[in-house]
């Protein structure tokens, strides 16, 4: 049977995919991506990751502005794909998705239902979970809803953060939608529908942004302790911590461990020649590793070694 696809993505985490499926011996009809943007100090063009992977392969590559432009629509017409492959894109209009004879196969994330949206990854480890996984589905109208073909479940280490999990969950990933297609193609899946979700308790995965990002020291050291490693490197958990009573300085979090010592003084940061902690509402988290606003990532000794351990440090 054919195995001709359209592989539509745009960052780094769908690169491996692209490439695993090209190795495999798709036939890949063309990438869709994100059109190059004006990026750094001085503004250049800059091409999608996937796009760039694409160039070196020889595969053609279709960036359009909307995706429900004619001329992008009869493009995707004439190339008569079997199927369309969709890896951390934007959402699909029903005219390009019900396009392909087999439909289009969206990887997610997560083990849907649970986690749908734009963060699976960081929400997994934000709410704490010990698993999490991958799932293929095929797009339905809504976002993260459609037919469930197959699941591959994760397991998450207690110290893992939001960078090492995305890294494993990109290369096993790539090779899960390799199989499952294989698998689609040889029609030995069958699609099972995620609409019966009476008695599920649904956790969300919405996209984060900047003001997300601030940890509230109000709860508890695991559930700060989940939140940093979560958002670790990337977007970045920040505090607010002020110096003396005067000086406000924002840090960023990337590293942490819980002490077995309760809190004493509520949002009383202590401060000594190689240790930093900061107080939640139960115990106290070490900082091993941070950013002040403007720096590079440090480790805790060499933040303090730059500030009078005699002041006087509390949360902001």
């Amino acid at each position: 049977m054919a195995k001709s696809i359209v592989f539509f993505g745009t960052p780094d985490f769908a690169v491996a995919s692209l490439e695993e499926l090209h190795s495999a011996g798709f036939e890949i009809k063309a990438l869709v991506t994100a059109p190059d943007r004006p990026a750094g100090r001085g503004y250049e063009l800059k091409k999608s990751d996937c796009k760039i992977l694409a160039e070196k392969l020889n595969l053609p590559v279709l960036q359009p502005e909307k995706l429900k432009a004619r001329d992008f629509i009869e493009q995707l017409q004439a190339l008569n794909a079997d199927l369309f492959v969709v890896v951390a894109f934007r959402m699909l209009p029903k005219l390009v998705w019900e396009m392909p004879k087999f439909g289009t196969m969206n990887l997610h994330a997560s083990l849907l239902p649970q986690y749908r949206g734009a963060a699976p990854i960081n929400w997994a480890i934000i709410n704490g979970e010990e698993t999490t996984g991958l799932s293929c589905f095929l797009i339905e109208e809504e976002i993260d809803t459609g037919s469930i073909l197959s699941q591959k479940e994760v397991a998450i280490d207690y110290h893992e953060n939001f960078g090492s999990l995305y890294d494993r969950m990109k290369t096993l990933g790539a090779q899960f939608l390799k199989e499952s297609l294989n698998d689609l193609f040889e029609g030995n899946l069958k699609a099972k529908s995620q609409k019966d979700t009476q008695g599920i308790q649904l956790k969300p995965a919405p996209k984060i942004f900047k003001q997300d990002c601030k940890i509230d020291w109000s709860k508890s050291a695991q559930e700060v302790y989940n939140f940093i490693r979560g958002l670790s490197p990337y977007p970045a958990a920040f505090t607010e911590i002020s110096i003396d009573d005067a000086k406000t300085e924002r840090l960023k979090l990337f590293e942490t461990s819980i002490t077995d010592k309760s809190v004493l003084e509520p949002n009383t940061i202590i401060i000594d020649e190689e240790k930093m902690l900061i107080p939640s509402s139960d115990f106290y988290l070490s900082i091993q590793n941070l950013q002040r606003a403007g720096k590079k990532a440090m480790p805790i000794r060499d933040f303090i070694a730059g500030h009078n351990s005699q002041s006087k440090w509390r949360i902001a």
